[in-house]
């Protein structure tokens, strides 16, 4: 197996890095977002700062998404476990200005072939969903 890369493109959010950073590093804010989250795609949902644990429709185990590390304003790295490949996410952040701050999502899975082909561009897809929902929350408004 070799590892695969999927990045987001990259989408431009309202705020200073800072802000951002201090939002996407505590996991406890995706409560504020979790209306949002189809109800008939997740059946189960646990959030704590520095992890959230999710039961998907269709998979057998509980999904966790844990953060792994963090650099101040800079980036925010996290482990995925429960699914049957080696998997991680980070969430990059570059401060342009002090309103506009540019994210990009990066995934890096070993993921066999024969699955890549069939998952590959629902992740991409996905990817850049998720960066389009980042680059619009209110940050300056979550501090």
């Amino acid at each position: 197996m070799s590892e695969t890369k999927y990045e987001s493109k990259i989408t431009s959010a309202c705020c200073t890095a800072t802000q951002a950073y201090r939002v996407l590093s505590d996991l406890k804010n995706l409560e504020r977002v979790r209306d949002l989250i189809p109800k008939d795609k997740i059946q189960e949902l646990e959030i704590e700062s520095d992890y959230v644990r999710i039961k998907v429709d269709g998979l057998a185990q509980k999904i966790t998404i844990a953060i792994v590390e963090r650099a101040e304003n800079d980036f925010v790295k996290f482990g995925i476990e429960g699914v049957p490949m080696d998997a991680h996410l980070w969430i990059q952040m570059k401060e342009v200005s002090s309103v506009d701050t540019r994210i990009r999502l990066t995934i890096k899975a070993d993921i066999p072939m024969m699955f890549r082909m069939m998952i590959g561009n629902k992740l991409q897809t996905g990817l850049d969903q998720a960066a389009e929902m980042l680059a619009q929350f209110p940050y300056a408004q979550w501090q």
